[in-house]
């Protein structure tokens, strides 16, 4: 990967609907050669797919909650498990294994209390757990996709 393959991901970081021609122009090449870089990019697993970011509040989720989740089971058919029922819940828009003090992470988006309720009832119900711990968003002061490309 070189320094336009660089320029051309932080082009289609900032918005991925412009054309062809105009990401080309924004990092010095004409439509083709800018073309088969980004099919490259694809190809390669270095573009993972193209989206639309929607305003979470406008659509009615409004609320963010970091769930802190600890277990006594820390074997892999018990990830396996969990991870296949956490990673199919709808609410549940970031998920990580972690180190130190608590074993997985959640980011999670609902629309109000009684529906966070209800996530949360079927997430103890799921499987075993030791704690899980939430902490609501009050204010996000900052939100990016776009990854520090250098």
């Amino acid at each position: 990967m070189d320094a336009i393959d660089r320029k051309i991901l932080t082009v289609l970081q900032d918005d991925a609907s412009l054309s062809v021609a105009e990401i080309g122009n924004r990092v010095g090449l004409s439509s083709t050669p800018c073309w088969k870089r980004i099919q490259r990019l694809e190809a390669d697993g270095i573009i993972l797919k193209r989206v639309a970011l929607v305003d979470q509040d406008r659509i009615g989720l409004g609320i963010t909650v970091f769930v802190s989740v600890e277990t006594a089971d820390h074997s892999q058919e018990w990830l396996d498990r969990f991870a296949k029922l956490v990673g199919a819940m709808p609410e549940v828009m970031e998920f990580y294994r972690m180190a130190g003090d608590v074993d997985y992470m959640l980011r999670v988006v609902v629309s109000d209390m009684a529906a966070y309720d209800g996530f949360y009832k079927r997430l103890i119900a799921a499987v075993p757990l030791k704690n899980v711990t939430s902490r609501f968003a009050m204010e996000k002061i900052k939100s990016t996709t776009a990854l520090p490309i250098r």
